[in-house]
């Protein structure tokens, strides 16, 4: 499995907001959306590890810390990621995966990770990627992602919300692309709607260190 970075912090966004996380970071990604902060992880020279599930199991329970992220790119197109599932279940450990919507959850819901999917809006650039049918796999404990850059990328996020009924499947949240629309304008644009069990999340992380810095 292709490892370019791995670190302990705080999770700095999602329904574990604050909580102590591991972090498994794979490189790349079948995406380029015009926001990414991590583009850096998905460039053909960019540096890795090769690990195996064991490996990266073994790091995550010498951290003494109950939850992981699997992220990247996009870790579902990691060949062991499967495996890898499997054992840090098996470990007790708590398993969210970062996907970024357009590969198929359908081989990943017998063995059940948290899914935090998100949904490409708009001014991501890569909407028409997304597998909608991901929509009706998912479960109360996951989270559908929507990271908003404009009027309208909110107004696609109402429409999706409301076709899928998602506030009464699982968490919802709406995340601004950091410079590109203030938080308020997400708000007002909540109040306006009535957009109730919707969350505005903050981004932790930045707010905490450097926006641009890796690792935390």
């Amino acid at each position: 499995m292709k490892v370019v970075e791995k670190f302990t912090s705080i999770n700095g966004e999602g329904t574990r907001a604050g909580e102590l996380a591991v972090f498994i970071r794979f490189k790349g990604c079948n995406l380029k959306c015009s926001y990414c902060d991590t583009m850096w992880a998905n460039e053909l020279a960019c540096p890795y590890q090769e690990e195996t599930p064991a490996d990266i199991v073994n790091y995550v329970l010498a951290t003494g810390i109950r939850n992981v992220t699997l992220t990247g790119g996009e870790p579902l197109l990691q060949k062991e990621i499967k495996e890898l599932i499997h054992h840090l279940l098996k470990a007790g450990v708590r398993v969210e995966i970062e996907t970024n919507g357009s590969v198929s959850l359908t081989d990943f819901c017998e063995e059940r990770p948290v899914f935090t999917m998100d949904y490409k809006l708009p001014s991501s650039g890569c909407e028409s990627q997304m597998i909608l049918e991901n929509m009706e796999l998912l479960v109360s404990d996951d989270t559908v992602k929507f990271v908003t850059g404009s009027q309208e990328d909110l107004q696609k996020a109402m429409e999706v919300i409301r076709t899928y009924d998602l506030t009464n499947r699982c968490h919802v949240y709406f995340s601004p692309v950091f410079g590109s629309i203030e938080p308020v304008q997400i708000v007002n644009f909540m109040l306006k709607h009535q957009l109730n069990d919707v969350r505005l999340q903050i981004q932790m992380h930045k707010i905490i260190w450097d926006p641009n810095e890796r690792g935390v």
